[in-house]
């Protein structure tokens, strides 16, 4: 029976490890399903589970330990800064500005309150553990990652800062879903009339989602001149798939002569069908399946974009009327519809619908790739070209005044920053940055739960003790805190100051603490796409400054 024994107590076995992490991870993984209140804490039980594996004694050899954390530190952000670099720079756009804005003032505030309490509370806590407090306070755990890599930077022997961690953890999930609700109150907030605001902002700002029309050519003004001419003169991007002339339907394309009677197919903006049908001729109704005659039969077709080196070009480069006689009307990209406009750059994975003879479509088909199954392999070669780049960026030692040793961006800041500017620009250097949704989750998951058990296990020798005779309830009460105050201020001062919608709010409120179960509470509430969309607005900008913050505070308080 010693190899049973062996399994089960040799730190310094491998297979002892494999099977404790395993343990750890599966038994937090269903634990974290289990919902308190209508609320669940996800992986996250993880690191509870953790603690506790390390508190019976259960532990590995500390190298191991490091390097598992670590790795999965860099796996976890690394991936997440591939996910919101396509929409980081964008989200400052349309709006998205003041709602930044928000978000940067409750990441300042929390750090704000954090120090005050630091300070008032006379040094009962340390940095290293009010920053331990302060990521569990606000639900990130890359910052937690971020702090404790610099942390190793310094050659910090104090107690383990998971354990301020996971004392502020669960009332922080539950305070910022508490801040939701008294802003509710306090603000007065007219829940119904709110969502009639989102509601009709959907039906007055369609932004560039496809509408379909067909036309008559009534303008005597467009007749003998080319379609390229009539979208020059119109100034509005519109793409006409088909037009019927003397009862023969045609594929246009930038050179066919329009003729007054002519009926048009269009694609467009629907916000801009208005001055189109101004400019040529009023809306009919017209069966394209069963009127006209046509030479080759015309066919409309989704195609895969899957080969790298259309990755980045626009559809104004591609020709394709010119040189296939085929007419792009839209681009599905994640789930939504992008009208077909003539600068937007196409990204592997995208699917293009477009109309024409059915040998044209499969010359276009062999042009972008179509092959289903290039997508389910993800890019390893950019995953871990960014990786390296990501760990050099982050060793680059920056000279700040008044500090005693070069600060370091390290595991957590360098792969963030680098993977958020490849998931963006990667497609001008010629790196294919697409991965499924699937392959992207299970990367972080996996590198996140790794980085959770080997935090807990860590921790968890000492956990039971200092919650019981130490200041684990005074944690619990200062993350509170860090957590509740700032939402309060920056909720009320959104809503009546710039009158943010409350559902946007409510995403704000989420997004800007990267918290998961806030966001699923916030969109049970709404019954609307708003929270999901102040979410996603804030998020790239919150979780960069999360782990930044966490990993610069510990560099600029120990200098």
């Amino acid at each position: 029976m010693n190899w049973l024994q062996d399994l089960f107590t040799n730190p310094n076995s491998i297979a002892h490890i494999v099977a404790l992490y395993a343990f750890v991870i599966a038994a937090g993984v269903l634990l974290g399903k289990i919902k308190f209140f209508g609320i669940s804490l996800g992986v996250t039980f993880v690191l509870f589970v953790g603690i506790l594996a390390g508190h019976f004694g259960f532990t590995g050899n500390p190298a191991i330990l490091s390097f598992v954390q670590d790795f999965g530190l860099i796996l976890f952000v690394f991936c997440i800064g591939l996910q919101v670099g396509p929409s980081f720079f964008s989200s400052f756009k349309r709006g998205g500005i003041t709602l930044n804005l928000l978000a940067v003032g409750i990441v300042v505030l929390n750090i704000a309150v954090a120090l005050i309490l630091y300070f008032a509370l006379q040094g009962r806590i340390d940095i290293p553990m009010m920053v331990g407090i302060l990521c569990g306070a606000v639900t990130n755990t890359p910052g937690l990652g971020a702090a404790n890599e610099a942390l190793q930077q310094l050659h910090y022997q104090g107690p383990e800062i998971a354990m301020g961690y996971a004392c502020a953890y669960p009332l922080g999930v539950m305070g910022i879903i508490l801040s939701m609700i008294l802003i509710r109150y306090i603000c007065r907030v007219d829940v119904k009339r709110d969502s009639d605001e989102i509601q009709k902002e959907e039906e007055a700002n369609p932004h560039m989602k496809p509408y379909t029309i067909s036309l008559k050519v009534q303008n005597e003004a467009l007749s003998g001149k080319t379609l390229s001419q009539v979208q020059n003169f119109l100034a509005r991007d519109f793409v006409c798939t088909r037009i019927i002339q003397d009862e023969h339907m045609v594929t246009p394309n930038a050179n066919t002569v329009l003729r007054l009677g002519d009926r048009m197919f269009l694609v467009c903006a629907e916000d801009d069908s208005e001055a189109i049908m101004a400019f040529i001729g009023p809306k009919i109704d017209q069966d394209w399946d069963a009127t006209g005659q046509q030479d080759k039969p015309m066919v409309s077709r989704r195609i895969l974009v899957t080969q790298p080196n259309i990755n980045g070009k626009t559809l104004g480069e591609l020709h394709f009327s010119s040189m296939y006689g085929v007419n792009v009307t839209r681009v599905n990209r994640s789930g939504m519809d992008l009208f077909a406009a003539r600068q937007l750059r196409l990204q592997v994975g995208d699917r293009v619908m477009v109309v024409g003879p059915q040998d044209a479509i499969e010359r276009v088909a062999n042009l972008l790739g179509n092959q289903l199954r290039r997508l389910d392999h993800p890019n390893i070669v950019t995953i871990f070209v960014g990786i390296l780049c990501g760990i050099l960026f982050g060793s680059l030692p920056i000279a700040i005044p008044g500090m005693p040793t070069p600060v370091k961006l390290g595991l957590a800041g360098g792969p963030l920053i680098i993977s958020i500017l490849i998931g963006r620009f990667g497609h001008k250097v010629k790196l294919v940055t697409y991965t499924t949704m699937s392959a992207n989750l299970m990367l972080r998951e996996v590198g996140l739960v790794l980085f959770l058990a080997s935090v807990g296990i860590k921790a968890g020798e000492n956990f039971v003790q200092m919650v019981v005779e130490g200041d684990g309830i005074l944690y619990v009460g200062v993350g509170f805190l860090i957590t509740f105050i700032p939402l309060i201020i920056t909720g009320i001062v959104a809503r009546w100051h710039h009158r943010v919608n409350y559902f946007t709010l409510m995403g704000l409120i989420a997004g800007s603490n990267t918290d998961p179960p806030a966001l699923a509470y916030a969109n049970q509430i709404a019954g609307n796409d708003a929270p999901a969309v102040g979410y996603s607005t804030v998020y790239p900008l919150a979780m960069f400054l999360r782990i930044l913050t966490a990993q610069l505070l510990v560099l600029l308080m120990a200098g």
